[in-house]
């Protein structure tokens, strides 16, 4: 009798609706905090009558959130794309690009640097556009960006890498000395964002000898990649 009274106390304590969330499943999805918000007075479930228990959900191709906080409703809408574009930063503008780089119009490659490791690593950008002068011959009916110029652009990301001080590049320019395991994965066409990761893996000081390996990118997809074998110098060795 007495065990039956106790049990019959704990269900009356506990809350008949308690939510819990299974052994194992991560937590419920938050939005991104670069979001629209409003404000509403709509009643959502609790878990446990403490804890808010967040709804989420879709409208016209737009993320919906819900959750509580101290009795008002938050609905969190994702930015609309335009907003949400990669800003990609720049660590090196085109003025101080042009500073480093012997490269002129119209062979320059790179528009902007958004990463820079001294001594180890560049991540270059080249903006493809229809008004690129090689468009008009490759091809004609189908402008398609020629695979060596990739690599030259490529090439270039490197030389921002061994043309800095910290490599001991104080010499006038840098040159081609092999290219070896180069893979085209994908045509790159006006309109891309060309992404390239240089990075150096091997460095002969005395000789002005670099070691690289790069990739470059369009929408996260590999495009290019190979490994580079450069050389600095000042053009009259």
């Amino acid at each position: 009798m007495e065990a039956s009274s106790a049990m019959a106390a704990r269900s009356l304590l506990s809350p008949p609706h308690t939510l819990r969330r299974p052994l194992g499943q991560p937590e419920p999805f938050s939005p991104p905090s670069a979001t629209l918000r409003a404000r509403s007075s709509q009643p959502l479930f609790f878990s446990n009558n403490r804890t808010p228990a967040p709804v989420v959900g879709s409208k016209r191709g737009r993320l919906v959130a819900r959750c509580a906080v101290d009795g008002v409703v938050t609905t969190e809408v994702d930015a609309p794309i335009e907003k949400r574009f990669p800003p990609f930063p720049a660590v090196m503008d085109i003025n101080q690009i042009r500073s480093i780089l012997p490269h002129r119009f119209p062979f320059l490659l790179v528009d902007r640097v958004i990463e820079y490791t001294p001594g180890v690593t560049a991540v270059g950008i080249k903006n493809v556009t229809i008004n690129d002068n090689f468009f008009p011959g490759h091809f004609p009916d189908r402008p398609i960006m020629p695979g060596v110029l990739m690599v030259e652009a490529m090439a270039q990301v490197g030389g921002l890498v061994m043309l800095q001080p910290e490599v001991g590049g104080s010499r006038e320019n840098f040159f081609f000395a092999g290219i070896d395991k180069v893979r085209f994965r994908k045509p790159v066409i006006a309109g891309d964002t060309l992404v390239m990761r240089m990075t150096l893996v091997k460095l002969q000081k005395r000789f002005g000898i670099a070691k690289m390996e790069g990739k470059a990118y369009v929408g996260g997809e590999v495009v290019c990649e190979g490994e580079f074998l450069m050389a600095t110098g000042s053009g009259s060795e």
